[in-house]
């Protein structure tokens, strides 16, 4: 009989999306959108995150008003098709409106402002697991009234200090910490964090 270890590390991870929306403030300097998970959800309770989830089947099909650029479709393929690229894309975009309800574009989502940021797969040990996808867009392209959800509760900008001094979860940190590195400078080598939080330097090829 397998052990329940060996049962947890055969868990497959699932793709999933995550927006950083930023903003530039005179008197704070730059900010990201970030919730309070719920404290009665299972997958990281009570932690601050951005918005974001795992991709859909109808994310594949849904229409767009406009598709990815070809620099973030290229970064995403390092790790995704082009037709999971389009997917991750329209899941980052359908869980900004269904958590915080800012839409990018109008009834079908604008995903060329979108960059790629980078990635993160859960360890294997853990009984849940995601291969989450972690896309950039300003605060601009998003559109109508920010509410919470009954997922995200305190839904607001905060700066990396405020974020720092909040209940958070050490990969949320690094993905901040890779945020900051590409402010400073959106050429730097990608990264993906795998394992125990851990960094290391994007492949060179496409997955086959």
């Amino acid at each position: 009989m397998a052990s329940p270890c060996a049962d947890r590390r055969r868990v497959r991870p699932r793709d999933a999306a995550s927006l950083l929306l930023y903003r530039e403030s005179r008197t704070r300097g730059v900010e990201l959108l970030m919730g309070r998970r719920h404290r009665d959800l299972r997958f990281m309770p009570g932690m601050l995150v951005f918005p974001g989830g795992r991709v859909d089947r109808a994310d594949y099909r849904a229409p767009v008003a406009a598709a990815l650029r070809g620099d973030t479709v290229a970064q995403l393929g390092f790790s995704a098709r082009p037709s999971l690229a389009k997917a991750l894309g329209v899941c980052a975009a359908r869980e900004l409106e269904e958590e915080t309800g800012l839409r990018l574009g109008g009834k079908a989502p604008d995903l060329s402002g979108l960059a790629y940021l980078t990635r993160a797969i859960t360890p294997a040990t853990f009984p849940i697991r995601f291969h989450a996808r972690f896309l950039l867009a300003p605060a601009e392209m998003a559109q109508g009234e920010m509410r919470g959800s009954g997922e995200l509760e305190e839904l607001r900008f905060f700066t990396p200090d405020e974020f720092a001094n909040a209940p958070h979860a050490r990969i949320t940190a690094m993905i901040v910490e890779e945020f900051l590195r590409w402010r400073r400078d959106p050429a730097r080598p990608l990264i993906r964090i795998t394992g125990k939080d851990s960094r290391h330097p994007e492949r060179l090829r496409q997955r086959p």
